[in-house]
């Protein structure tokens, strides 16, 4: 079994915001696999697939970004998912605006919800995708930032590598991830 995570903020709000981009490459699966999140446990939302034999989770925490381990970690237990089963998906303050770095471990580089996920797993061993949204301009304070909507001049990059990372996550299906790792992380 496999646990795919797109961290994100819930609510209208926060839709189609930086710090959202997690959430887009969830629903982006979902989509693909015909899996809506209609399962609501483990303060997230859900859907449970099966592909290629296996059973996978998408899903959604609710508990907003700076919590995101409250919602990964009781459905990891609950499931019984290995640690090695596990890839979260977030936004990259140090990455080029749409540009993917996929890693198996890391510190959370100052993305809060990593910062909680490492918390509550107690290791900063797990799959990951970075997905690069790009630094603030000049006296724009983070937290604006993140919270802003892309421009359109950046939706054409975002939506690749939505495509892109949902691409990956359905690689990861048929091969251990370090395999997937280089792959991606050569095309960049």
């Amino acid at each position: 079994m496999k646990l795919i995570v797109g961290l994100g903020n819930p609510g209208k709000t926060y839709d189609k915001t930086k710090h959202n981009i997690g959430f887009e490459v969830i629903d982006e699966l979902s989509s693909r696999w015909n899996a809506p999140l209609l399962q609501s446990k483990f303060k997230g939302a859900f859907a449970t697939v099966h592909r290629n034999g296996e059973k996978i989770i998408l899903l959604k925490p609710l508990t907003y970004m700076n919590l995101s381990g409250e919602s990964i970690r009781p459905l990891m237990d609950y499931y019984d998912i290995p640690l090695d089963d596990l890839l979260v998906i977030y936004d990259d303050l140090d990455l080029p605006t749409g540009s993917l770095r996929l890693r198996q471990k890391g510190s959370a580089g100052g993305h809060n919800g990593i910062k909680s996920t490492i918390a509550h797993m107690g290791t900063q061993n797990f799959n990951r995708i970075r997905m690069g949204i790009s630094r603030p301009p000049q006296g724009m304070k983070v937290p604006d930032y993140v919270l802003s909507k892309f421009s359109n001049e950046e939706w054409p990059a975002i939506k690749e590598a939505v495509y892109k990372s949902a691409d990956a996550c359905e690689k990861w299906l048929d091969k251990p991830f370090l395999e997937v790792m280089n792959e991606f992380n050569r095309s960049e």
